[in-house]
Order: structure tokens, then sequence, then C-alpha cells
């Protein structure tokens, strides 16, 4: 029978690119993995939040950190906050679903293009994506039920990896049409128009959840793909594993770029809220209580960072500003004002409490508390303050209009 020659014949070179191809590493998949991973953890320990899948990062944490808003971009020139949101995810469970699909997508693109490529493609379509998101801040065109799809109505926080994971979505999209010709079966259904299903799947849900979902990150961030797929070649099987002295380079400027921007995001930590912020939030007719709010959160921020510092580092320079800025803050309700009026406790006993008291007979001990005594005095209270946040502060924080945009949740 001559079809089952010719079988046998398209199964062995089946097996022979996909043995070529699969076996090659995949290192920066698992680093973009790890770093993303550990961002997150950074800001929720920020938070104060009690670990929870569904519980959201409010915005004067998501905000320091390099979420994408229009007005630290356009009247600030925070440029390195279309960068930086592509690392940020606004609960643990945005962080589950982008990893697991970096996780399936990342490690066919980085063994079909190798790793200086895959590098470029992640942070050039994560660009894109951020790019896509701050040109579509439109109030007159948001509205619409078609327009309302890309455009948005308000300028929010947004964060997400998945205009990085879209772009990936694109490459492999062209990457099978492009190469259809020269590919295994197998690959050409796994690839190319056998992703049309997946794509036109997760744009049904970006247009029930438009308003959520960040939909014009997500076709930046794949349009891009698409594109730099179309004007470079993949690595065949049996090539070389030598990588072009170009590819190297934008490979290092990719990451030089994602460093820096970090750097930038760690200089400006500690930066006012912008005015654009409050005033967007105060133009709300149903949550007049958000600017008070947000000076709050600012105040206990800013007296838990004083506090660490006056501890660990023995440096109680920052107490006296802290607690000033504490006296000052908005009374919100009964429970905020007592955890306000209690971190201000721990801040003054931390500034009158010797790191290492040295023992002295005339040494009123009662006045004296331990370091650590200290320190589970305030894990204590910062508990119960992220409790607060969970439940109580949203009556404040505005969460229902200052919307969290997540532009990386893939379903």
């Amino acid at each position: 029978n001559a079809a089952q020659p010719r079988a046998a014949a398209g199964d062995s070179e089946a097996m022979r690119f996909a043995r070529a191809v699969l076996s090659r590493p995949y290192k920066f998949t698992i680093i973009l993995l790890v770093a993303n991973i550990f961002v997150f953890a950074l800001m929720w320990q920020a938070s104060g939040i009690p670990v929870s899948l569904t519980a959201v990062l409010p915005a004067e944490v998501l905000l320091p950190f390099g979420a994408k808003l229009n007005s630290y971009i356009h009247n600030q020139h925070q440029w390195w906050r279309f960068v930086t949101p592509m690392f940020l995810h606004v609960n643990l469970l945005h962080l589950l679903v982008n990893m697991y699909s970096l996780w399936i997508v990342g490690p066919y693109v980085e063994k079909l293009y190798g790793s200086a490529k895959f590098v470029v493609f992640w942070v050039l379509t994560g660009v894109a994506g951020v790019v896509a998101s701050y040109l579509t801040v439109r109030p007159a065109l948001g509205a619409g039920p078609i327009t309302g799809f890309i455009f948005k109505t308000v300028d929010t926080p947004s964060a997400g990896a998945s205009g990085a994971l879209f772009g990936l979505v694109g490459v492999l999209f062209v990457f099978g049409i492009k190469f259809r010709h020269e590919l295994p079966e197998g690959f050409k259904r796994a690839f190319g128009t056998g992703l049309l299903p997946m794509i036109l799947i997760n744009l049904f849900i970006g247009y029930m959840l438009r308003g959520f979902i960040d939909n014009a990150a997500h076709l930046g961030g794949m349009l891009a793909g698409a594109g730099l797929a179309l004007l470079v070649d993949y690595r065949r099987p049996g090539e070389r594993s030598g990588v072009a002295v170009t590819w190297r380079v934008l490979q290092i400027a990719a990451i030089a770029l994602v460093a820096v921007s970090f750097l930038k995001i760690m200089q400006h930590f500690r930066d006012p809220w912008p005015a654009e912020l409050v005033a967007q939030v105060a133009s709300e007719p149903t949550a007049p209580e958000n600017p008070e709010y947000l000076y709050y959160a600012k105040a206990m921020n800013d007296a838990q960072e004083a506090f660490v510092v006056a501890v660990k580092d023995k440096n109680p320079g920052n107490i006296d500003a802290a607690v000033k800025n504490l006296d000052a803050a908005p009374a919100l309700d009964a429970k905020a004002d007592d955890l306000r009026q209690r971190l201000k406790a721990l801040l003054l006993r931390a500034k009158e409490t010797p790191a290492t008291p040295a023992p002295s007979p005339n040494r009123d001990k009662n006045k004296l508390v331990s370091a650590d005594q200290l320190n589970q005095d305030f894990f204590a209270w910062k508990k119960e303050y992220g409790q607060w946040l969970k439940t109580g502060a949203r009556n404040y924080s505005g969460l229902d209009k200052l919307n969290l945009t997540e532009s990386g949740k893939q379903k």
C-alpha cells in the first residue's frame, strides 16, 4: 500500500522536526515567570492585604510600582510606565492565569526563535500593548457598545502581562501561516489558523467584560507580535545555534530598558499623588470621600515605611514627619481612626525605644519595650489594617469608580 509508506515518512519527518525544536532550552520563559512572581510578592507585601485569590491590590500600591496611568505619562513624562505594567498584576488570580498562559505559550516561541528574539518579542509586544491602552482613553468613543470594546471612557490604572502574551500568540499565528509549507501537519494544526478558536474566544470574553479587561492592550500586543513574525525568520531544525550580533544587542537593549524602567520606579516610588487623579476621583458623584481616602492611605503608607526604617535601620529621622502627616490625615470612620492612632503610637514607641536597651539600674524598665515586642505589635496591627483594607476601605477607595483595568487578564 503506497499510502502507508507516505504516512510513515510524514510521521518520521514530524518527529524529527519536533525533536529538533522541542529539545531547545527556554530559560528566559522561566526567568520571566520568576520576575513576575517576585514583583507581585513585593506588591502584595506592600499592600498589607491578607493573601487571597481574588482580593484586588489598591491603586495606592499599583501606581507606585509602575501601573500605567495616562496622567502620569502625559503630564509628568513618566515614559517608563510604558514598560513596567507588563510585570504587574492586580490580584493573585490575574497572576496565575497569565503565568499559566506564559508557561504554555512562551516555550514554543523561545524554542522556535531563540532566546534573544524571544526577549525582544516579549518587551516590544508588551510595550505595544501599553501604548495601545494609552492611546485608547477616549471618553467620547468609550461609551458606545461597539467602540467601547477598545476605547475607554476614563483614565484608570492598568497592569498585566497579557499584552505581551497576546503578542506571543500573534507571533505563533503568523508563524503557522507564513511557514505552513515547511511545517509538519502537527505544527500546522497547533499554530497558524489552529489558534483562531482561542483568539476568538478571548476576544469574545474581552467584549463581554469590556470596561474591566483592557482589550486595546490585547489587540495592540497581538498586532505587534504578528508584525514581528512577518519580518523575522525562525530558527529551523539543523541550523546553527549562533545568534546574530544584531539580535544579541537588541536583547541586551530590551533587558536594559526593563532594568532602567524599574530603577525609575524606585526613584519615584514615594512621589505625591498626581493632582489629576485626585481631581478625577473627587469628581465622581457616588464617591465624594475618595480624595480623603487617598490622603489617608498615603499618610498610612508613609508612616509604615518610617516605622520600618526606624526599627530595622535604626534611623528615626522620618518619624516626626510621619506623625505630622497622620495627624493631618482626614478621619474616615471609627475603625480607620483607631488604626491611625495606634500606628501613631507605634511610631512614638519606635522613636523612644532603643534598638538594644543598655541595662541600667536607674532605667525604668516598665517604659522599655524590646524591639522584638515592638515588631510583634506592628505586625499584629498590620494584619488588622490589611483586613480593613480588604473590607471597610472599599467604602472609600473608589474601587468601583477608580477601577483597576486588568490589561493582562486572559481567560
